[in-house]
């Protein structure tokens, strides 16, 4: 839809005064480069994952700058949907245009949806499906695939190791993220047919790495050697259940997945203490919705190959990584490059695997 006539957003302005200075405290780290062009907000559910301060901020922002003078007000939310509730009302407060939203609680945000409409603001759902519908554009991966390309590598490896009678541990991620349940979906769907078993499962409050150590822990007390395996849903409670088996005096924990391909992860995959991740290339995710957001700011019809609900979507591929795989995936697409990994603690085990 078109941007909005500057007359209306000064008398918009005026009325809102007070929530303009909510907004001035609650757009923690907004640029402050003139909006000549329009607005967008750029809404992040947290920080415990790396990705999104490391590359989707940043990433979306180089991107926005190359189109165009727009203003881009961000927040982090930290995990909290009130507060990312309170982060939105305040970025319609201060006159954006667009609203680049992933969601803290994909069922909560549904109010924020709601309030953005009314205000004539169309909102783009970034990585996490926010339900309820009433979206411009949705682009994220394919999330199922990511669960189905974790819980391939593992079962894989499981009976390549002559484990096909080892027990699981499933460790999923937040019961609020809508993507933790479609990694759990296509992960099921390939252990359930594999004959292995799952010895438990947890869905892990908030993505904590911590919360993910503390009941492996449990489940390390409880099964013992029957653990040959962990589906871990990303790298953050990966390093979790690691640590966990490693404070346990398991020097060499079982295949472990994990995804993003953060920087410890990968390296601890050059270790031989994590098997596998799945790497997703942020930077196209950043700068499509990067480019639909100014399309809507300028009154373009966005379009998309696929269509969740009646919402134009862009769904990524997902690559999974092992130990052989990084040199042509993560180090090959710049994400991170071999100093970066091959620090002095792992720079022995990089000679051994050839990253150089």
């Amino acid at each position: 839809m078109p941007i909005r006539n500057r007359a209306h957003r000064l008398v918009r302005t005026v009325a809102l005064a007070g929530a303009a200075v909510l907004a001035s405290a609650g757009l923690a780290g907004c640029s402050a480069r003139p909006a000549a062009d329009g607005t967008i907000a750029l809404l992040l559910p947290e920080a415990k994952t790396a990705r999104y301060e490391t590359f989707d901020r940043p990433l979306f922002e180089e991107r926005v700058k190359q189109l165009g003078h727009y203003s881009v007000l961000y927040s982090n939310a930290d995990q909290d949907a009130a507060a990312q509730k309170q982060q939105a009302e305040s970025a319609l407060a201060a006159g954006a245009d667009v609203l680049v939203l992933d969601p803290v609680d994909s069922k909560a945000a549904a109010s924020i949806v709601s309030s953005a409409r009314a205000q004539n603001v169309p909102v783009i759902s970034y990585d996490r499906l926010i339900s309820g519908g009433g979206l411009s554009y949705y682009v994220s991966f394919d999330n199922e695939k990511v669960g189905k390309l974790q819980a391939t590598a593992l079962v894989e490896a499981m009976r390549a190791a002559g484990k096909p009678n080892g027990g699981i541990l499933m460790v999923n991620g937040s019961p609020t993220d809508s993507n933790a349940k479609l990694f759990r979906t296509g992960a099921h769907s390939v252990i359930d047919r594999s004959g292995l078993t799952v010895l438990a499962e947890y869905d892990t409050p908030d993505w904590s790495p911590d919360k993910a150590q503390s009941w492996v822990a449990g489940q390390i007390a409880q099964y013992g050697d029957r653990i040959a395996g962990v589906y871990a849903a990303n790298d953050g409670v990966a390093g979790g259940a690691i640590a966990a088996f490693k404070a346990a005096g398991i020097s060499h924990p079982p295949f472990v997945t994990g995804q993003d391909a953060e920087l410890a992860a990968v390296q601890r995959i050059v270790a031989r203490d994590q098997y596998m991740t799945v790497y997703k290339a942020i930077k196209p995710e950043a700068f499509t919705a990067a480019e639909a957001a100014v399309d809507l700011i300028k009154g373009r019809k966005v379009t998309a190959p696929l269509s969740t609900d009646g919402t134009p979507t862009t769904l990524l591929n997902p690559v999974p990584v092992r130990v052989d795989d990084i040199d042509a995936t993560v180090i090959a697409d710049g994400f991170w490059t071999a100093a970066d990994i091959c620090t002095p603690a792992y720079a022995a085990q990089c000679a051994q695997e050839g990253i150089r």
